[in-house]
């Protein structure tokens, strides 16, 4: 089944097409970061009007790639959920008319569990590229990181899961970007600290973990801390006194990142499960997947760098198995930009 993905959840306009599921025909991402870079950060409304001025050259252009027409294409799959809403609004109109159009099915899918299918696509012939070339066994423990969202899950199957932790604050992805924000690195944050970071000294700031002693959190994180500490009080953190701007990177990013391995760490011991699955823009981190891959007892797999961030690939590569399971999802479904239990609250 030849399937044509579109995702618009955030500032990413992407199309791809994608057979049976795994093979990537194409994969078009058109990113915004030149006209949010101005504003150290994604605006909404400026992300929901490139979508609407992107999407028709985009899907062309992942048909071209593809070398393929408009119709060779059996269904549609689009993100629906979570994410801005007038941007993910952008991309599920143009599915809807895209499918009744074309009389053929279409299924609105949440990216975040795209993002735990990547590892299982591949474009090429297998084992000749840098793709994925052994499909994760259920279960696993996945580990979604990115800008809006940080869970720490199981997964049974491509479509479910039990959350085990989540932030109680802020996202990880929205830690590195605020504080490249307020120290005006440059955007993306992630990106720009992370490299910053190569040429830094982690132990120049001896920043605090979160406690989280209350109820039960064990497989919980929080940002809030750090980032009121890397921002309002880093001479009270500091252990050397001639620092630079590399040296506050690094000393950051070792701190989030730990944050995040202590949660899933503890998981991976409750639970016994030892392969876990990494996405979102956040899997990229050169230092969390350096730290991941020195846990011999632990089988990690990543995506490639193309498909950490919101892409389409992904979307189209779960939506078949939807497709293929006979679900197709109404002309009225409408978008929705959280989902219920990826967020908790402290109590």
């Amino acid at each position: 089944m030849i399937v044509l993905g579109i995702e618009t959840s955030c500032d990413e306009c992407s199309a791809a097409v994608v057979k049976d599921g795994e093979k990537i025909l194409s994969n078009v991402i058109a990113t915004q970061i030149p006209f949010h870079a101005l504003y150290n950060g994604v605006v909404p409304e400026v992300a929901s009007r490139k979508h609407a001025e992107w999407i028709y050259a985009v899907v062309k252009e992942s048909l071209e790639k593809a070398n393929l027409g408009v119709s060779d294409i059996e269904a549609v799959a689009v993100t629906n959920r979570p994410g801005l809403f007038g941007s993910l609004l952008v991309g599920l109109s143009f599915a809807k008319a895209f499918s009744w159009a074309r009389n053929i099915p279409f299924i609105a899918v949440d990216h975040m569990l795209a993002h735990l299918y990547a590892p299982r696509l591949y474009k090429g012939e297998i084992g000749k590229d840098d793709y994925q070339t052994k499909k994760p066994e259920y279960p696993f423990l996945g580990l979604l990181v990115s800008g809006g969202h940080t869970i720490i899950c199981r997964a049974d199957d491509f479509d479910k899961i039990q959350v085990l932790g989540t932030t109680i604050d802020d996202a990880a992805g929205e830690a590195f970007d605020k504080t490249a924000k307020f120290y005006n690195f440059g955007y993306p944050g992630g990106v720009i600290i992370d490299k910053l970071a190569q040429n830094g000294d982690s132990a120049a700031f001896n920043f605090s973990m979160p406690s989280l002693h209350k109820g039960d959190h064990r497989y919980d994180v929080s940002y809030s801390g750090l980032k009121n500490a890397v921002i309002n009080q880093l001479d009270i953190f500091k252990v050397k006194e001639n620092y630079t701007k590399e040296d506050i990177a690094a000393s950051f990013q070792k701190t989030a990142i730990e944050i995040l391995l202590r949660a899933l760490l503890n998981a991976a011991e409750d639970t016994g499960i030892t392969t876990i699955v990494a996405g979102g823009g956040v899997a990229a981190n050169s230092y969390l997947r350096a730290r991941l891959k020195g846990y011999a007892h632990l089988e990690c797999i990543f995506p490639p760098l193309e498909l950490c961030g919101d892409n389409a690939a992904m979307v189209a590569g779960i939506g078949y198995h939807y497709l293929k399971r006979g679900e197709c999802s109404s002309i009225d479904v409408c978008a929705s930009a959280r989902v219920t239990g990826f967020k908790k609250k402290y109590p």
